[in-house]
């Protein structure tokens, strides 16, 4: 007992103060001498306290307190100054976005240890209140998880308040297929060259951004190739110009009459190799929403279509892939990164199967319907070695 008494008096205090319950100072790991969180009633309670607290020196657990009182705006700061360097361009504008907007002018006068999973649900509750939308909540309170969570790993806080927290569902949305013919209908009422630039978002299955980021050096057109490395997108209303969305190019085939279109339009760009393929008519880079409103719509429109998004041009394109010759070619097409982990860990495409699919995609072009596979082509309902069904799914 007197050992006892003895390694509890080299390691921490307990003093009864003038209100009758009992103040513990106890010897961190750092040889500072800190007091308890809070009172306690009894002797006993405090010395219960000043065990589990040594032991949790003893076992690594400890965390100073003074790091849990740093503000979750500072936080927040350094956290953002230190992963932006591996973020893109546009997810950093919308990290700094979110977190300005949205973190901070809620939270921000906050200490990291004051906040708890009740605090982090009144907060989404919040936002849900002022109307905001499922898909705005949901990248708020995912960059809040990815600050706390950063400040467990750096020892700041025990554990992160982001969980157990219910957050607003999205609501489901299809992409609207089309069909081969009808993508081509829609092609053949744009206007020039916007039909080109929607042909490679129909039958190459580019983004929108990478098809605005296409340059004269990308296309080859003797050999079919469509070089995809770039992507244009709107950070906070300034253009950037960055690196696709899986951070990874890819080489396409398209069909020679796509090679052939693509090769007359390079005729009427300027003579260089960093020259766009698509700009507005004063020669700088699209805009999503002004090209919409400006071209594709009218064309959805001319087409005698409705509900067409560009972005279901891509769908449209990964699904009739996907039917003829397999889930995994269109991933392959499509640049899917989680299809890149597959193909590089487990699958690989099939040789001349990119072939076969520039070579189809020709006859889309053109308007035919027909399901007939190509030679050696999958028709996406063969039996699969990992036993699926082969029932597709929108890419």
């Amino acid at each position: 007992m007197a050992g006892k008494r003895k390694s509890r008096r080299n390691f921490g205090r307990i003093r009864k103060l003038p209100s009758g319950r009992f103040q513990v100072r106890y010897l961190g790991p750092d040889g500072v001498l800190r007091p308890a969180d809070r009172t306690f009633p009894t002797t006993t309670d405090a010395d219960r306290w000043l065990n589990r607290k040594r032991i949790e020196i003893e076992e690594g657990r400890w965390i100073d307190p003074a790091e849990g009182r740093t503000t979750v705006r500072d936080w927040s700061a350094r956290w953002l100054a230190a992963v932006s360097p591996q973020l893109k361009h546009k997810t950093r504008a919308t990290y700094r976005s979110l977190i300005n907007s949205l973190i901070v002018p809620a939270l921000g006068d906050r200490e990291l240890s004051s906040l708890r999973p009740i605090t982090v649900a009144e907060w989404v509750g919040g936002m849900r209140t002022r109307g905001l939308s499922a898909s705005r909540i949901r990248q708020a309170y995912r960059v809040l998880s990815q600050i706390m969570r950063s400040a467990v790993d750096n020892d700041m806080i025990p554990q992160t308040p982001c969980r157990g927290v219910k957050l607003p569902r999205m609501p489901q949305t299809e992409p609207h297929i089309l069909t081969p013919s009808e993508a081509s209908r829609l092609v053949q009422s744009a206007a020039k060259p916007h039909d080109l630039l929607i042909a490679l978002l129909a039958y190459a299955g580019l983004r929108v951004g990478e098809a605005f980021a296409l340059r004269r050096s990308d296309i080859n057109v003797s050999a079919g190739i469509v070089l995809v490395d770039e992507n244009l997108a709107e950070a906070n209303g300034a253009l950037v110009f960055d690196t696709p969305k899986t951070h990874q190019k890819r080489f396409l085939r398209v069909g020679p009459s796509l090679g052939e279109r693509l090769g007359r339009h390079l005729t009427t760009l300027p003579d260089s190799d960093d020259a766009l393929l698509f700009t507005t008519p004063g020669g700088k880079p699209l805009r999503y929403n002004q090209w919409r409103k400006a071209y594709f719509d009218p064309a959805v429109a001319a087409a005698g279509l409705s509900d067409v998004t560009p972005h279901d041009l891509r769908a449209s394109h990964g699904t009739w892939v996907a039917d003829r010759y397999g889930v995994m070619t269109a991933a392959h097409r499509l640049g899917h990164s989680n299809a890149s982990v597959t193909t590089r860990h487990y699958a690989r495409p099939v040789v001349g199967r990119d072939d076969q699919v520039a070579e189809a995609a020709d006859h889309w072009l053109d308007g035919h319907d027909g399901h007939t596979p190509a030679p050696g082509a999958r028709s996406g309902h063969d039996d699969d070695d990992d036993g699926s069904s082969g029932a597709l799914v929108p890419v």
